[in-house]
């Protein structure tokens, strides 16, 4: 079995906005450790300040990763492009990656030549195509390479509902070759992105997009070789990926179409009842990820859940469909709150937390590894419900009301 290592490259600094003042390298990497993370991504490498730190911080190992509190980092930001395409506004944000501190100071030289405001957001807003973007970023070096982030998101995703594309060809244009992944996004997961042809060639990882550190590895890739930059690269051209962990995708906030201000949540099959507008104000919903697969998937839904929890695709005759599989989890603070019967925020959770992790290594460890009995053993007295949580998590066995319209779903483990 060829080595396994367990990456989150959809990561911000507390230089971006709505984020975390904690967000610092030492608080990444502590939590890093704790979570099973063993490649970061940099994060916003267009903010001139973070980035000055970036390097002042940052151990080159040689192979185009970095290394700081023993933790991996590769070079990495997240952009939001906002152009006019096809007579249409476009907003995409885009997952940006580079080999070099080099490369990254030609990226940003080029970027705050077409005007771009890189001192403010650390993840900027560019008045580019996501064509023009990926341009400049191969011009800068041609080992740099992009993943479309959050495809399905409304507002800023490759396939959005409000202002994403029908294709990749229709974003990318002639760069569309340079594409090698998607990243799925809270409220979808690889099952649904395997609906669409468009994607076939490419590999479908998933991210946290964390903005605290509690939220890191919430959706992680399990990348199979040894880490490099040039190995992470091969591995995405051949979707050499063990298994992505996923969010339950429903917990996502634009799981479903809905209205917000009027409660209204709707599946696609409710949508094709009712219409596009909300049955009590007949203002426009915001469509939701589920509706927007189901108006580019050309294939049902080819998926399986294994003995191990794992879900894998099933083969489609001359279409490859044996992609990397997955699984859904729920954080162990969410876990443990349940169990215990306090706020996941409380120092009992806190202190529970840490005791599971120092005895099984990390948080991904304990939810995905640990045996049960051990787990149950390990955290008195509440140890056997904690341990039939993680047993549940394992088996999906679990209660969701789906999130939509910027509103995030509700996962319980126990229905009570």
């Amino acid at each position: 079995m060829s080595p396994t290592y367990t990456a989150d490259l959809h990561t911000h600094s507390s230089y971006a906005y709505a984020t975390s003042p904690a967000l610092d390298f030492p608080n990444i990497a502590h939590w890093a450790r704790l979570k099973g993370i063993d490649l970061l991504a940099s994060t916003d490498f267009t903010h001139p300040d973070w980035f000055a730190r970036t390097r002042e911080t940052l151990t080159d190992l040689g192979n185009g990763l970095f290394e700081y509190g023993g933790v991996n980092f590769i070079l990495g930001t997240e952009v939001s492009c906002v152009a006019r395409v096809g007579g249409r506004s476009r907003r995409v944000h885009i997952l940006a990656f580079a080999p070099s501190f080099e490369a990254v100071a030609k990226v940003n030289a080029r970027l705050a030549a077409t005007g771009a405001k890189l001192d403010g957001d650390g993840r900027p807003t560019l008045t580019i195509t996501p064509r023009d973007f990926t341009a400049i970023m191969l011009d800068a070096d041609p080992r740099c390479f992009i993943i479309p982030a959050h495809v399905w998101t409304p507002w800023f995703g490759l396939f959005g509902s409000k202002s994403g594309f029908d294709s990749l060809e229709e974003c990318f244009g002639d760069m569309t070759p340079h594409i090698r992944a998607v990243e799925t996004g809270l409220s979808s997961d690889p099952a649904m992105c395997w609906r669409v042809p468009d994607l076939d060639r490419l590999s479908i990882v998933s991210f946290s997009d964390a903005h605290s550190l509690p939220k890191l590895a919430r959706e992680l890739t399990v990348f199979e070789g040894e880490p490099s930059y040039d190995g992470l690269v091969a591995a995405l051209e051949s979707q050499d990926i063990a298994y992505t962990l996923e969010f339950f995708p429903e917990e996502g906030k634009y799981h479903n179409s809905g209205h917000r201000k009027c409660g209204v949540s709707m599946d696609p099959d409710g949508v094709a009842s009712n219409g596009r507008a909300c049955p009590k104000c007949r203002r426009p919903m915001t469509l939701g990820v589920t509706q927007r697969v189901e108006e580019l998937a050309a294939r049902p839904t080819e998926a399986f859940a294994g003995n191990d929890g794992m879900i894998a695709s099933v083969p489609n005759g001359s279409v490859d469909t044996n992609r990397p599989p997955f699984r859904s989890l729920v954080s162990l603070d969410q876990a443990l709150s349940e169990a215990i019967g306090v706020g996941v925020n409380t120092k009992r959770v806190r202190t529970a937390y840490t005791m599971l992790v120092e005895t099984f290594g990390s948080e991904l460890s304990v939810l995905l590894d640990a045996p049960i009995p051990h787990v149950a053993a390990a955290l008195q007295p509440h140890g056997p419900r904690v341990a039939e949580a993680v047993q549940r998590i394992r088996a999906g066995d679990i209660h969701i009301q789906p999130g939509f319209d910027g509103q995030y779903g509700t996962v319980k483990i126990w229905p009570d």
